[in-house]
């Protein structure tokens, strides 16, 4: 791993989650476009979570339910065991990660505005920054990042841009869990301790495509609630310290690649990450209802 220049000017904290931020519609808008279903159902698989479950792991190979839940965290088990491993009964790993590639350039180009905007210099210019960003990752202790890391970097600017998208937030993604973990929060009770933040999915949406039963949904609630992290579906003063820790947390175990650029890279990278994915948003990359406040 290169390290940052010790010599370079110190990375402001706040600077990790703002650039995962800036990137985050880049990468994600993939799990809600038509074109994801479009070409991974076109290799055999069924539509809807299957899509989901397989087109995120395809890169770790053809694992079980039980790599599935552990590295996706939040899902129920129940839910991923309906659709992994007879995924794999329908299409290889190779068959699904092909085609989510070719679905992910399909929808960034559309949703940057076309071909035309995808050829922008700034799209060429942010994919080379990403990936420049992306050399320094370890893989320990990250295992969905190590499979998506072991596929070959696409040699198009667009193809490039989510590939590298996709490596920084699934390498953030395994230390967030790793956090979520020492702080005993469950993937359930981490993913309702998230949405009554008021960020990320609303609490239909969350316990609709996690795959929760009313009854599994309460039982968390009440766990929280006992710990003192809850009151109903409100986070008490404990609850919202809980969760900045972890995301503080989280940021602390995100911030090689940032370092490794520096303070103005990634300064640039805030920039072209904010406009491109503004552009991204705006044209229609999530359905209405989704995320909080969309």
């Amino acid at each position: 791993m290169v390290s940052a220049d010790a010599t370079a000017p110190a990375l402001d904290p706040a600077v990790v989650g703002r650039a995962y931020r800036s990137l985050a519609p880049l990468h994600d808008h993939v799990y809600f476009v038509p074109e994801t279903e479009q070409h991974l159902t076109a290799v055999g698989l069924r539509p809807g979570r299957m899509v989901y479950f397989a087109g995120r792991a395809a890169p770790m190979g053809a694992v079980g339910p039980g790599v599935v839940t552990a590295t996706f965290s939040n899902f129920s088990p129940a839910i991923v065991a309906r659709h992994v491993p007879r995924a794999w009964t329908l299409a290889t790993p190779e068959q699904v990660v092909a085609a989510r590639l070719t679905a992910a350039r399909a929808s960034l180009t559309r949703l940057l505005g076309g071909e035309e905007a995808a050829a922008a210099p700034e799209v060429a210019e942010l994919a080379d920054l990403l990936a420049e960003a992306c050399s320094v990752l370890p893989a320990e202790g990250r295992p969905l990042y190590a499979g998506h890391a072991d596929l070959p970097w696409p040699e198009d600017p667009v193809g490039r841009l989510w590939h590298a998208a996709t490596l920084l937030r699934e390498w953030r993604g395994d230390g967030h869990v790793a956090v979520l973990v020492r702080a005993d929060l469950s993937g359930l009770e981490a993913l309702l301790t998230h949405t009554a933040t008021g960020r990320g999915f609303s609490p239909a949406a969350a316990k609709a495509t996690r795959g929760w039963t009313d009854e599994e949904w309460d039982a968390g609630l009440a766990r929280l609630a006992a710990r003192g992290l809850l009151d109903g579906e409100q986070l008490t003063d404990a609850g919202r310290r809980l969760r900045a820790d972890v995301e503080a947390e989280t940021d602390a175990l995100s911030t090689a690649p940032w370092a490794h650029l520096g303070p103005e890279r990634t300064g640039r990278v805030v920039e072209l990450g904010k406009r491109l994915s503004t552009a991204v948003v705006g044209n229609g990359a999530y359905p209405s209802g989704v995320l909080a406040g969309r």
